[in-house]
């Protein structure tokens, strides 16, 4: 399915800028401290949290009890505020952020019944609690809790050193983005926004709290994650926050490689994953997260359309929007003509040809993988898939040969319907008549190999013994006898109650019939 085109465009941010001055400048959205917004688009707190489901719902009520009566502030925090505030699916954990010290947070939790404590984060401030599914018959509910605070990051490094607060304010005030600096206090309802992230919310912005710079210097990894979010939600970056993000792009190179992959796979799965792409491109990202792309970058940047039969970035962005989510499969969409800037080449009669990119783009996706510490498998599956990913667009239901389809079969072993998937996304044409082409070719494929393994799976259900193995068994001649005994070992196989290879009990099987014929 094409990737949604995001809620807002960036040739739309200066309106939304000018929109947002008046917003914090007059009461039609003024929001204050305590939660009360006029004509806000948005629930109040108390509604936020009416919107949990059943098992968080009690949790919090618990933990508002328990942290109440130990005189404790406790709010609830971080991205579960964002998607409820936006109507999106909520996970099941709870993240809070409490005025007491992180050995009281500890003391309480541990009086309440739990499945579980964890302290692991304590010299940050957090500790983690599992409470049990209640009478509502829910999922545990994970909670993890953190001690107000504030951090200070040395040049460089990105191990804050992090020293406990005394406000909500102060602790919102070290998050990321403004849409994720939103805080609700179980205890009144009330909704503390000190940065207007409800207003960025409603106008489809992504802005960094406070100093932009000085967010990604603390943390380089929010570069790739404020992208993934434009993936995830169709936001548009706001544009001091873009510039930010463009000057502390090679900052990148300090994260490590793992964490890199795990955002990036989030991205390319998101419903706006060619938004989020585009950010990687215009902020300088993409080739420092992936250098193996620098060919296509290029390509993009240098000569936008200049290919023969299509923009080749463009194109790309849309085979990995028309790609099922499955990463697999969006990895190889992002990588499957990635070489073809790199076997470019034309011919006398000025025709251009990309002979062999599946190949190289093969070895591209396994050093790009490799170099990311994904999985294994995850390496090979998609190396499989841009090897193989303009066989499917070769079929022909005239030519193809069972065995041709089967060798297909095979080749893609483990990946089949993957890269039927895949060639499916390939098609980017605007011509309608070559759409309805190539969903033909791929879906004719679909079904001759449904019809081969619907076919090989009918084979397998025959009976253990065959006419010579009753000749000899029996030594008698041929005739209508052996016939009846594998027509009735075979339905006996159909109906589950033999096993194809089960030759003993066949065996004597075939034994009672001849006794009682």
């Amino acid at each position: 399915m094409p990737c949604r085109r995001g809620r807002h465009e960036d040739a739309t941010l200066a309106q939304h800028e000018t929109s947002l001055q008046k917003d914090q400048s007059t009461s039609s959205m003024s929001t204050d401290y305590s939660g009360n917004t006029s004509k806000s688009p948005f629930p109040t707190g108390t509604a936020v949290i009416a919107r949990l489901g059943p098992a968080q719902h009690a949790a919090v009520l618990r933990l508002h009890h328990a942290f109440a009566h130990a005189g404790g502030e406790l709010y609830l925090v971080g991205g579960i505020v964002r998607d409820i505030l936006l109507s999106r699916p909520v996970p099941n954990d709870l993240d809070f952020a409490t005025s007491l010290p992180p050995e009281r947070t500890k003391t309480i939790l541990q009086s309440l019944p739990h499945a579980g404590l964890y302290d692991i984060g304590e010299k940050f401030g957090t500790i983690g609690l599992v409470l049990p599914a209640d009478e509502s018959g829910g999922d545990p509910v994970s909670v993890e809790i953190t001690t107000f605070r504030t951090e200070s990051y040395e040049t460089g490094s990105r191990h804050p050193e992090v020293f406990y607060g005394t406000t909500i304010e102060e602790d919102l005030a070290r998050r990321d983005m403004t849409i994720n600096a939103i805080a609700i206090d179980v205890a009144s309802g009330g909704l503390i926004d000190p940065f207007f992230g409800q207003a960025d919310l409603a106008m489809g912005l992504l802005r960094a709290v406070g100093d932009p710079d000085e967010r990604f210097v603390e943390d380089p990894l929010r570069l790739l994650r404020l992208a993934r979010f434009v993936a995830q939600l169709g936001f548009a970056v706001e544009p001091q926050t873009k510039a930010a993000m463009t000057r502390r792009a090679p900052t990148l190179v300090q994260i490590s490689k793992e964490r890199v992959f795990s955002e990036l796979t989030k991205l390319l799965c998101g419903a706006y994953a060619d938004a989020g792409l585009e950010v990687l491109l215009e902020t300088g990202l993409l080739v420092i997260a992936m250098p193996e792309l620098t060919p296509l970058e290029r390509s993009a940047r240098d000569t936008p359309g200049a290919h023969r039969e299509k923009d080749l970035w463009d194109h790309t962005k849309r085979v990995v929007c028309q790609a099922p989510r499955r990463p697999i499969v969006r990895w190889a969409a992002l990588l499957h003509d990635a070489a073809k800037p790199l076997t470019r080449s034309v011919d006398a009669m000025g025709e251009v040809h990309f002979f062999g990119h599946e190949r190289v783009g093969a070895d591209v996706a396994s050093k790009l993988l490799r170099r990311l510490n994904a999985d294994k498998l995850i390496q090979s599956q998609v190396r499989r898939l841009v090897e193989l990913h303009l066989r499917p667009a070769s079929y022909d239901a005239i030519t193809w040969t069972d065995s041709a389809a089967r060798r297909l079969a095979l080749e893609a072993d483990g990946v089949l319907y993957d890269l039927l998937d895949l060639a499916a996304a390939d098609v980017t044409s605007a011509k309608a008549y070559k759409q309805r082409q190539a969903a033909s070719r791929v879906q004719g494929l679909r079904d001759h190999i449904a019809r081969l393994e619907e076919e090989q799976a009918l084979d397998e259900l025959q009976s253990p013994l065959d006419g010579n193995d009753l000749m000899a068994m029996f030594d008698r001649k041929p005739g209508r006898w052996i016939a009846e005994i594998k027509d009735h070992l075979r339905e006996l196989v159909i109906d589950g109650d033999l096993a194809s290879d089960d030759r003993e009990t066949a065996t004597r099987i075939a034994h009672d019939l001849i006794a009682s014929s």
